[in-house]
């Protein structure tokens, strides 16, 4: 976890290797990785900085940095709603930002607010899994507040529906339910047109 209070301890290089893709269009200021717990966002979004000599970032590292506590007590002690208010902070910081590959939670990408500043400072991509495949993959992690409830496959297939409408709106999709995380990155650049 970082030890941050605020995004302007944070250096972000400029980032002008990667600006013009291999056919030389422009590659969007930053690339967000959106869509439900448990696709692979940060493992790929990892992965694919570092192929691109980008800078990874991780939102909720982020807000838990800038909180001093983990998002599970965030939430206890504060609240959905307030952790919903600091996420759209963090993400107004780093969309002043360039050449930034995100990681981002879950539901960061529902508030139409939100939606506009993603879109408007980068490149959307939505990683999609299957309810049975999210739940396998965070069934092992004690930490994620919206799923620690007596019916964790209900609760995702709940907030899939709920989220359908607004990861529609991401730039592009990617369905990695059997794919790995270096096959999701091969997407993720051909999505980008990268490859």
């Amino acid at each position: 976890m970082l030890k941050l209070k605020s995004l302007k301890n944070i250096h972000f290089p400029e980032i002008s290797s990667w600006s013009l893709n291999k056919q030389g269009g422009l590659v969007a200021k930053n690339i967000y990785l959106v869509g439900m717990m448990g696709t692979g966002k940060t493992e790929t979004a990892k992965l694919l900085a570092k192929r691109l000599g980008s800078v990874f970032v991780d939102m909720d590292d982020l807000i838990e940095a800038r909180e001093g506590m983990p998002i599970l007590k965030i939430f206890k002690l504060r609240g959905e709603p307030y952790f919903r208010k600091v996420e759209k902070e963090v993400l107004a910081d780093l969309a002043d930002k360039e050449g930034l590959v995100v990681a981002c939670g879950g539901g960061a990408f529902v508030d139409p607010e939100n939606i506009g500043m993603f879109k408007s400072s980068g490149t959307v991509v939505c990683l999609a899994s299957s309810p049975e495949t999210i739940l396998e993959r965070t069934s092992r992690f004690a930490h994620r507040p919206l799923i620690n409830v007596e019916d964790p496959l209900g609760r995702i297939r709940e907030l899939l529906s709920k989220r359908m409408p607004s990861y529609a709106q991401a730039h592009c999709t990617i369905d990695c339910d059997k794919l790995s995380v270096e096959e999701t990155a091969e997407e993720v650049a051909k999505c980008l047109k990268l490859k």
